[in-house]
């Protein structure tokens, strides 16, 4: 059941009659007692997983009920992280890293008591993907590229050849060009957090 007035709230109850019976108990103290009106258009009582608290909503597997993101909230901390790696945004990759790590920190640990794990780990490899690109543009120059990729490891030939390729930034970015060089060890080494690693530390 929901009843917004001042604020949101949940009550859980183990039954639909239990949970009207409360809804009906509640309302009348509400405009009975506080002379306040209750929003019947958002205050319900329904299933569990239907229903949304503080971001979070629910879902039951073996018997029992455990929390879960809504896909709302997940869209909106990765459009937030695709405006930080924007391949046109010219901020420096330490500037970059750093608004980064202030972003996913708070996010992970406010919705680290839900289940997200799977989705951590999908957002993980799409940053780190979407870093490479960024690396690449700013870049730019084939001579730079070449510079970089011998400094990264590669071999000369073999640096020049990956700095003329014709594949688009992004199709490069998950490429062996930068999935052998800009590996994931040194995107950490450099200041890259990683979002399941920051879960992991909360379980």
């Amino acid at each position: 059941m929901k009843f917004p007035w001042f604020t949101y709230s949940n009550i859980y109850v183990k039954s639909e009659k239990s949970a009207n019976r409360v809804m009906n108990s509640i309302s009348r103290f509400i405009e009975e007692k506080l002379k306040l009106k209750v929003n019947k258009e958002k205050s319900t009582v329904d299933r569990p997983w239907k229903l949304k608290f503080l971001g979070f909503s629910f879902y039951r597997t073996k018997g029992e009920y455990r929390m879960r993101v809504p896909q709302k909230p997940i869209d909106k901390f990765r459009a937030k992280l695709k405006e930080l790696t924007s391949r046109s945004n010219a901020m420096s990759m330490e500037y970059r890293f750093r608004k980064l790590k202030q972003v996913i920190v708070g996010w992970v640990n406010y919705f680290a008591i839900a289940d997200i794990k799977t989705i951590l780990k999908t957002l993980d490899e799409w940053l780190r993907r979407r870093i490479r690109m960024c690396f690449w543009k700013q870049w730019k120059k084939i001579k730079t590229k070449h510079e970089n990729l011998i400094k990264l490891g590669l071999t000369s030939n073999k640096a020049w050849q990956y700095a003329n390729t014709r594949k688009s930034y992004w199709r490069t970015s998950n490429s062996p060009i930068l999935a052998k060089t800009i590996t994931n060890k040194y995107l950490k080494k450099i200041g890259l957090v990683s979002m399941s690693e920051i879960y992991l530390l909360k379980h």
